[in-house]
């Protein structure tokens, strides 16, 4: 078991998920998907040294049955954009998902039975949302946002990968990252859950939210994000780049 799979045991959340490969995009697919589609794969990302005031993000969360795509599915998807020292909520979505499959024991934690989501749509209907929010009105492509962000790229390349034949690498900003990097502390020199949401949005004086809501935990990690940054420039004296947050 290497570093980075002892630190995931740690945490509780298993080893790394695999991702399905991508392959070309389907000939097949639902015309808003592929409307969709080719908004997104034709916004710009933003430059690494672009002012962080000047991006817009994308705070994400996912509730699954397990994390592993290739034997787990997504439940639902909570959205909020985060841009200019805000938290949008003006923009928050949670889309809710039916799974090929049953629920299972995981109904425990997030609440998402089987019955519940019996008349959602499926993650194919979910999806041109989803890539929606991540289009700006200037055109440009969101940066995802996430708490141990690993979780969220790998189910949501696995459900491009899966619905359109391939995906595309996003921008990505994990907190759990950017709290590490506030804290100077490598992996092994962190007690058990130092880096969990909750526990990083209390070392930054932020209200404890209710756990597993993925709409709920997107806003908890867009605010616990706009504490960290204010945070690294205080501590940098400096307006702080896209570079000083980006997943390296």
């Amino acid at each position: 078991m290497g570093r980075w799979d002892d630190w995931r045991a740690r945490l509780g959340l298993g080893r790394s998920p695999g991702v399905r490969r991508r392959g070309p995009l389907r000939e097949d697919l639902d015309p808003s998907l592929a409307q969709a589609w080719e908004r997104l794969s034709a916004a710009a990302p933003y430059a690494p040294g672009t002012p962080l005031d000047e991006v817009e993000l994308l705070a994400l969360d996912l509730e699954t049955t397990g994390l592993q795509p290739s034997r787990h599915e997504p439940l639902s998807f909570g959205l909020v954009p985060v841009r200019a020292g805000e938290v949008v909520l003006a923009g928050a979505r949670h889309l809710p998902v039916r799974p090929r499959g049953d629920v299972g024991e995981s109904a425990t934690l997030h609440g998402l039975t089987d019955d519940r989501l019996a008349t959602e749509p499926t993650v194919a209907e979910v999806l041109p949302e989803v890539m929606t929010a991540f289009l700006t009105d200037d055109g440009h492509r969101r940066v995802l946002l996430a708490h141990f962000a690993q979780v969220e790229t790998t189910f949501l390349e696995d459900a491009g990968v899966r619905e359109l034949g391939t995906w595309l690498d996003l921008q990505v900003v994990d907190t759990l990252e950017v709290e590490r990097r506030l804290l100077g502390a490598q992996h092994s020199e962190m007690r058990p859950g130092a880096v969990r949401l909750h526990a990083c949005r209390a070392r930054h004086h932020l209200p404890r939210y209710r756990a597993h809501s993925a709409l709920v935990d997107a806003v908890a990690c867009g605010e616990l994000f706009l504490a960290q940054t204010a945070t690294l420039a205080l501590r940098r004296k400096r307006a702080l780049l896209l570079s000083d947050v980006l997943e390296r």
